[in-house]
């Protein structure tokens, strides 16, 4: 059966979640369908990167590059249309006419759309081909979140964008023939009727790749935070975790050291740098940073979806503390699999608790580790989309 996919970035290198979702997902569908992957960037796709994805479409390969003057206009004209900027951001004419041509040659039987800025390229498509819309994240949950904690000249805008991702998300549910999200946390954020139709296809985690002793750590450190530091819920919880909870667990291990780890450092992350607090930027192979963790902290305030860093963190054996945001669309036991805090003293509190006990710490490591085992793999999430878009 043949399938289009459709992607906001190129979903190679992994360095984003919404990447890392694609990649591993076309990597299991090209065991069952033929691939066509259109993809828009803004950003030149290496060669290496090409190579990397490639292989598991046998239709083809389109990427589509978005340039800043077109990207800058689009936004402008979705604000007019009354279109969240996010959707105008990547909606060009241009890629439009560009994959309605690969429509024509390819003739797909099926699609499937990653995230709802996506969605209007499908959307003339959706009666010859039924398309299925992947949510992922709820933008519109996440925005709000983001506005409520932003500066206040910045609040109305993003209040304002909030509203149009909503009306959106729902708008957009009544194009699809099929519908995934990231989980049943997300599911019940979508302002639909029918969100129950919604199916939760989680992440998964390649636990071969992400084990304990697979790679050394390059210095250790007591606590580690990964992810993509140029969004803003990583760069919020990485403030929090350096201004606010390392210096708690500090007043019980003085020495205590604190990683930040991954792509892309925001001006807010790298000014965290001090004696106690190390910046990394990208690393060539992340699994250093969690190999250096004593303790993996996941402080999420604000964002949506389920946070792979917690998924390799866990999967690499290492003890784990993040909050209740984050646990919910993880559904791990507090207590068995992980830690869990509500504020800065209850995190602090966990961490001090794992390190202060190694014993317990490695116990709570190995089940944690056995749990996203049993329950998150790329095979065993992506089967529940296979199914859902050969139907």
């Amino acid at each position: 059966m043949k399938l289009l996919v459709l992607l906001s970035r190129f979903p190679y290198p992994l360095d984003k979640g919404d990447k890392l979702r694609a990649f591993h997902q076309l990597r299991y569908l090209a065991r069952h369908f033929e691939l066509c992957l259109f993809a828009l960037s803004d950003e030149d796709v290496t060669p290496e990167a090409h190579a990397a994805v490639a292989p598991l479409c046998r239709g083809g390969v389109h990427v589509h590059r978005l340039q800043k003057p077109g990207i800058a206009a689009n936004m402008a004209l979705a604000g007019l249309k009354g279109q969240p900027f996010q959707v105008g951001y990547f909606h060009d004419a241009a890629a439009q006419r560009r994959l309605a041509e690969v429509v024509r040659q390819f003739r797909p039987e099926r699609g499937y759309c990653q995230l709802i800025r996506m969605a209007e390229y499908a959307r003339p498509h959706a009666r010859a081909v039924p398309f299925t819309l992947d949510y992922m994240d709820v933008f519109s949950t996440g925005m709000q979140r983001w506005a409520s904690k932003a500066p206040v000249w910045q609040r109305p805008v993003m209040a304002l964008e909030a509203r149009r991702l909503q009306q959106y998300e729902a708008r957009a549910f009544d194009w699809f023939r099929h519908h995934t999200i990231i989980s049943d946390q997300d599911r019940q954020l979508i302002d639909h009727e029918q969100r129950q139709r919604i199916q939760v296809v989680p992440n998964g985690i390649d636990t071969e790749f992400f084990r304990p002793g697979a790679v050394a750590a390059d210095e250790p450190f007591e606590l580690v935070f990964c992810g993509n530091m140029a969004y803003h819920p990583n760069v919020e919880a990485a403030e929090w975790l350096a201004e606010g909870i390392l210096p708690a667990v500090q007043r019980r291990h003085p020495a205590a050291r604190l990683l930040l780890a991954g792509t892309t450092p925001a001006a807010r992350v790298l000014a965290l740098q001090s004696d106690s607090v190390k910046v990394s930027g990208w690393l060539p192979d992340i699994r250093t940073a969690y190999a250096s963790a004593r303790v993996f902290v996941a402080p999420m305030r604000t964002g949506t979806g389920l946070q792979n860093k917690l998924l390799e963190a866990m999967a690499m054996g290492r003890p784990s503390v993040t909050t209740p945001l984050a646990n919910n669309a993880l559904g791990g036991t507090p207590g068995q699999h992980l830690l869990v805090g509500a504020d800065t003293a209850g995190l602090a509190e966990s961490i001090c608790q794992l390190l202060d006990r190694p014993t317990e710490a490695e116990g709570l490591a190995l089940q944690g580790r056995e749990f996203v085992r049993e329950r998150y793999t790329w095979e065993g999430t992506t089967e529940r989309l296979a199914r859902l878009l050969a139907e």
